[in-house]
C-alpha cells in the first residue's frame, strides 16, 4: 500500500504546503525529525522543501527529538517494556545513540518497573524454584529488562538450587 499523499505533486517543493502537511502529521503524534522527513518524502515533499520545513519546525521548539525520546520511554515503561527493548526501538526509528542514553537516564527506575511487571504477570510471590526462576527471567528479557534488573524483580540470584 503507498503512502497518503498530503500534498499535491506541483506543490511538492512549495514550502507553505510542506509546512501544512508536516504540521498535519504533527498534529496527531510528536515524530523524531529524520522520520517526519522521510515521511513527508513519502508523502510526496521534495527532500530540500522537507529538510527546510523541518529546521523551522526544530528553531520553533514544534519538533523536538529529545522531548519524542523522553516521552516514548516513559510510555513504553508504562507498557512495562525495559530498556533494553525501548533503546532497540529508538534506535529502529533512527534515533542517535546519545538521544537514546539521555532520554533512558532520564526514565523511571528500571528495577522498580522490572518488578512491577513480574508482581503484574506472576503475582506478588517471589519464585520458589530454579523452573520459575529461569521462567520468569525469559519472560523479563524477553520484555527488555537486563540481568540487573532481572534478578532484582526476581528477588534471588539466577543460581541453579
Amino acid at each position: 500500500m503507498a503512502a497518503k499523499r498530503l500534498i499535491r505533486p506541483e506543490a511538492a517543493a512549495d514550502p507553505e504546503a510542506v509546512r501544512a502537511a508536516a504540521l498535519t502529521l504533527l498534529a496527531r503524534r510528536d515524530w523524531l525529525t529524520g522520520e517526519l522527513g522521510a515521511k513527508l518524502q513519502a508523502a510526496g515533499c521534495r527532500p530540500e522543501a522537507a529538510a527546510g520545513v523541518i529546521a523551522e519546525l526544530v528553531q520553533e521548539r514544534l519538533l523536538n527529538d529529545g522531548r519524542y525520546a523522553e516521552r516514548y520511554v516513559a510510555s513504553r515503561a508504562e507498557r512495562g517494556h525495559g530498556p533494553v527493548r525501548i533503546a532497540a526501538d529508538l534506535a529502529s526509528l533512527g534515533a542517535p545513540r546519545e538521544l537514546i542514553e539521555a532520554a533512558l537516564e532520564s526514565g523511571p527506575d528500571w528495577r522498580v518497573v522490572a518488578e512491577a511487571v513480574r508482581r503484574r504477570k506472576f503475582g506478588a510471590a517471589p519464585p520458589d524454584s530454579w523452573a520459575e526462576k529461569a521462567r520468569q527471567a525469559r519472560f523479563l528479557q524477553y520484555r527488555g529488562f537486563s540481568s540487573d534488573h532481572i534478578r532484582a524483580a526476581i528477588g534471588a540470584d539466577l543460581e541453579p538450587d
